[in-house]
């Protein structure tokens, strides 16, 4: 979703090496904690888990409208600190998760998160590994093929879902198991999107006939096997850059586990090209009808879009569901 916020490049000139990042605390399913409430519980943090002894300078780091962010430097490196005033923590901790998930496949980097939590005058924060980024943008070809490592190596043996419910961009999204991807996928995707185009603007044309292609989309799955993949779920040109070395990152995750394909919902604002799509499908490879679907992941990102920032995104979700309706005669 174009306006979440992440890490962004700062000037090398400010920034030291990165010894050994601290150790996170975890349990059996979380490799995170939340806080306990404390004055200030990110520096409380970062001058006791965080292994620092003191803190050298708290510089803002620009780029969002959800989250403040800031980099703080300290004498045991650096750490990335988002907040946000008036969000309790549940949305740090699908952050939280979601980042914990990508990680612990080993594949294409993300940022570690250490901590999430309250603040004590209200809102919440969440405490990651700070990445220095590079000058030039990730190669595509690499980061097809670490992403579709990703795909292959996170897997769910608890089906279509998330461990909680999370947000893209600032619309929540349900994450409730189900054993079938297109009950999910009609449900809680597009269902869900179009139940808010009826809430907030009375579209009763959106709605009905977005309805008529959940029931009426079957046909575009068949001969596809769909396994839960780990999905990074907002995956747009602002979520993706390159480290120092050049490796692509990914960040601000809306994880789930999905269908793979899913993943491209966001590709007309991520600017995929040809060697991106040759090196994924060489790891991930690309199944019957991947074409006919692709208008149909786009369109739940363009139904957040419309909810969020209004009309000018409702011509092409309505567009795509049109284009549908003809082409399933539904």
């Amino acid at each position: 979703m174009v306006v979440h916020v992440g890490l962004l490049p700062l000037s090398s000139s400010c920034l030291p090496s990165l010894p050994r990042l601290p150790r996170l605390s975890s349990t059996k399913h979380r490799t995170f904690a939340m806080a306990v409430v404390s004055e200030d519980p990110v520096r409380e943090w970062i001058l006791s888990e965080g292994n620092a002894t003191q803190i050298t300078r708290i510089s803002p780091v620009g780029g969002g409208c959800i989250n403040r962010a800031s980099h703080y430097d300290t004498d045991a490196g650096s750490f990335f600190v988002k907040t946000n005033r008036s969000i309790g923590p549940s949305m740090f901790e699908g952050e939280a998760l979601g980042l914990g998930a990508m990680f612990e496949t080993g594949t294409i980097r993300v940022p570690k998160p250490f901590k999430f939590g309250p603040l004590p005058t209200g809102g919440s924060y969440i405490i990651m590994e700070f990445i220095e980024f590079g000058s030039r943008r990730s190669n595509q070809s690499v980061l097809g093929r670490k992403l579709a490592e990703m795909h292959k190596a996170g897997k769910s043996e608890k089906g279509f879902g998330f461990e909680v419910n999370n947000t893209v961009g600032s619309t929540p999204q349900i994450n409730t198991w189900s054993s079938d991807w297109i009950q999910f996928y009609g449900e809680h995707r597009l269902g869900y999107q179009l139940q808010l185009a009826l809430d907030q603007y009375g579209d009763s044309t959106i709605y009905e006939k977005g309805q008529r292609l959940v029931k009426s989309m079957g046909p575009l799955f068949e001969n596809v096997v769909i396994e839960p993949c780990l999905l990074h779920g907002d995956l747009w040109s602002g979520n993706i850059s390159s480290d120092k070395n050049g490796e692509p990152v990914i960040l601000d995750p809306a994880c789930y586990y999905g269908h793979s394909e899913a993943e491209f919902g966001m590709s007309w604002c991520a600017g995929f090209g040809g060697s991106f799509y040759s090196s994924y499908f060489e790891v991930m490879p690309k199944q019957p009808g991947f074409e006919k679907r692709k208008d149909l992941y786009m369109l739940y990102h363009y139904l957040n879009h419309y909810n969020l920032f209004g009309s000018g995104y409702r011509s092409s979700a309505m567009s795509i569901i049109d284009d549908y309706l003809r082409m399933l005669k539904a």
